[in-house]
């Protein structure tokens, strides 16, 4: 620099604040937890399991736009694969998350009313719900050596319903616990009071 040139302010190029990324690796933890408290939804098919580790992904998409909401669900994945071991569910995971997320995200940053959630978290139910299939489609039958017609049976009596009940509670829940801590966990800047 030559001497009596003006300093050039540094502009910030971080998409996050150190406090959006605090909170969002805060978000991870919660839905590393909730991760592993699973139960069954519909009788007879145990082994299709609903955890609400989604949730705490939807709330940061809520907060800080699609990029937060699905780096929260994918490191959530990830971290769930690694202690199980399980690569398939974790590309699985992954994709659903990215189809859940990802729709209401991109609308709710759009229409950023009450409205604008519940619009976007049903696109993002119908979403999960063809992410979920294709994902099955894709994976069960290369990785896990199911056949691919066993996989197709299941679509209308297992596959469609238990997606849509996990996707509804999972944008219940995200509408509450949002509701409850958005004026804390978004920036000052994207505040709207009474939401």
């Amino acid at each position: 620099m030559v001497a009596g040139t003006p300093k050039t302010p540094t502009a910030n190029t971080n998409i996050w604040s150190t406090r959006q990324l605090v909170t969002m690796a805060l978000m991870c933890a919660i839905a590393a937890l909730l991760s592993f408290i699973e139960f069954p939804l519909l009788p007879g098919v145990t082994w299709l399991k609903f955890d609400a580790s989604n949730m705490p992904a939807m709330v940061a998409g809520f907060a800080y736009g699609p990029a937060g909401g699905i780096a929260v669900g994918i490191i959530t994945a990830i971290i769930h694969g690694l202690l199980m071991a399980d690569f398939t569910g974790t590309l699985m995971n992954i994709m659903v998350v990215v189809c859940f997320v990802l729709p209401a995200a991109l609308i709710y940053k759009k229409m950023h009313t009450f409205t604008g959630a519940i619009i976007g978290l049903v696109f993002s139910i119908i979403a999960g719900v063809i992410g979920a299939i294709i994902g099955n489609l894709l994976l069960t039958p290369s990785w896990l050596g199911v056949p691919f017609d066993a996989v197709v049976a299941l679509i209308i009596p297992v596959l469609i319903p238990f997606n849509i009940i996990k996707g509804l509670i999972n944008a219940v829940l995200t509408l509450i616990i949002y509701k409850s801590i958005s004026n804390i966990i978004t920036p000052k800047k994207d505040q709207v009071k009474g939401r």
